[in-house]
């Protein structure tokens, strides 16, 4: 896929009173190659604040913040639209992030403030099944008095192989790796890497090689390097270093990262210096810092790198989806003049449109 092709683009809103939200649910949008948003459909969801799609993309998945439960969409290929399929407990609370096995018959969810994973059962017609293990994160919690109170997996993450999943913990500052067993019914821990003393790891990234991975911490802002055993599932730290500009001293929280797919750049966004910070790649893993960008924006939650060399950012608390061209050689990012208007955006999932 490349910037001469349109595509279909679904952006997850918050709705609800208590994030203080201003959402209308689920958007679908045609974007044009220009970067137009073309609005298809609403579906009045609540909070679906994290997309996936199955492994073969013909399916769209959400999980539902702040409540118990993940919705199964079918895709039209022909318009981009949605048609609910069904939905199901995660069996905890505040479902944040979802990911599906190789092999596509099983959806993994963490369960943010009940420090859980759920395995659910994926069936031939997009539809979920219950669930069917329930795997509980244990472990010493940090220091920090009010996000640290348990475990709180922030993400499930299959490296580039498919056989681990990663799992950052913001409560007891750990790295986990989890992988599904033999016979495709169970969750099972396979090592910990300790990160840094109320760091807080939220998302973690793989490079496309599958043998360095890049984990953002939410509550320090820092960015870790580790390198990655793809053969017994262990993370090694290797590096780390500070997301926010040189300079800025006011509170921040740091929230996504991504990897381009040369793996040559990493970028991270932090929501307080409403930045992305960039950074380019060694040929040893290491991170360098090469520049940060404002998002012209509040708060951004989540950004998405598209191919052809192209950002979207979802600022939060100003409620704009906002475009950058990300420069192939520099990795710099230049911000364009399209913006999409729209309450709350957390998440953004694109395909290539028909």
């Amino acid at each position: 896929m490349t910037r001469g092709r349109d595509l279909y683009a679904y952006v997850g809103a918050r709705t609800t009173q208590k994030r203080n939200a201003r959402g209308n649910g689920l958007n679908v949008y045609r974007l044009t190659r220009q970067l137009q948003w073309v609005h298809l459909q609403l579906l009045e969801l609540e909070n679906p604040s994290f997309l996936a799609f199955d492994r073969t993309g013909q399916c769209l998945y959400t999980v539902h913040g702040d409540s118990d439960r993940v919705s199964a969409f079918a895709i039209d290929e022909a318009k981009g639209t949605l048609t609910f399929l069904n939905e199901q407990s995660t069996r905890g609370h505040n479902p944040v992030h979802l990911a599906f096995d190789p092999s596509n018959r099983y959806m993994v969810v963490a369960n943010h403030i009940t420090s859980s994973l759920a395995l659910l059962p994926r069936f031939d017609d997009g539809s979920l099944g219950p669930v069917c293990d329930l795997a509980q994160v244990t472990g010493a919690i940090g220091p920090h008095r009010i996000e640290q109170a348990v475990p709180k997996p922030h993400q499930v993450e299959f490296d580039p192989s498919g056989k681990w999943i990663a799992v950052p913990d913001k409560g007891t500052d750990k790295v986990l790796v989890f992988a599904i067993d033999a016979a495709g019914s169970a969750l099972r821990e396979i090592s910990h890497c300790a990160a840094r003393e109320t760091s807080g790891p939220r998302h973690i990234a793989f490079h496309p090689r599958g043998h360095l991975a890049y984990v953002i911490n939410e509550l320090d802002s820092t960015v870790t390097g580790y390198r990655f055993d793809r053969h017994a599932g262990k993370l090694q730290p290797l590096q780390i270093l500070s997301s926010l500009p040189d300079g800025f001293t006011a509170n921040s929280r740091a929230s996504e990262i991504g990897i381009t797919a040369d793996g040559r750049f990493v970028y991270a966004s932090n929501r307080g210096s409403d930045t992305i910070a960039g950074f380019a790649v060694g040929d040893d893993g290491r991170l360098e810092l090469i520049g940060h960008w404002p998002t012209a924006g509040r708060t951004p939650r989540f950004f998405s790198i598209l191919p052809g060399d192209r950002m979207l950012v979802a600022n939060e608390d100003s409620d704009t989806v906002v475009a950058f061209d990300i420069d192939r050689d520099s990795g710099a990012l230049v911000r364009r003049d399209e913006v999409l208007h729209v309450g709350s955006p957390v998440c953004i999932l694109t395909k290539a449109a028909n």
